[in-house]
């Protein structure tokens, strides 16, 4: 499942597995084994270094296979990023809740603009 997932974002970020190799400095037959299922323990090292090219912190990608192998829908990474980085920037949950708040509201008030 690890290496689908790596497989599955990997492609969703427009990358071959020669791309991903070269950025990563993981060997293509490295990851070619990984996404076809036959390598299915790499190191912490690797793993960070794949996510790092995916533009995600390990934990997220960890989050990502977690999410996949319990049946469930992933959240789409690059939102678990920017989440993550709001947060390091001392964005309060609070804050974001009024944001949406408001960005909901100004959606409605567009809307009924346009209803008759």
């Amino acid at each position: 499942m690890l290496g689908k997932c790596i497989q599955e974002l990997r492609m969703q970020k427009g990358l071959s597995m020669s791309e991903l190799a070269e950025r990563s400095g993981v060997t293509k037959s490295y990851l070619n084994a990984l996404e076809r299922g036959i390598k299915t323990n790499p190191s912490i090292q690797i793993l960070e270094k794949i996510a790092g090219v995916l533009d995600m912190e390990l934990g997220s990608l960890v989050r990502y296979v977690h999410d996949r192998q319990a049946g469930n829908a992933p959240f789409d990474p690059e939102w678990i990023e920017l989440i993550c980085e709001m947060k390091r920037s001392g964005i309060s949950k609070e804050i974001l809740k009024s944001w949406k708040d408001a960005w909901a509201n100004n959606e409605d008030e567009d809307a009924s603009k346009y209803s008759s």
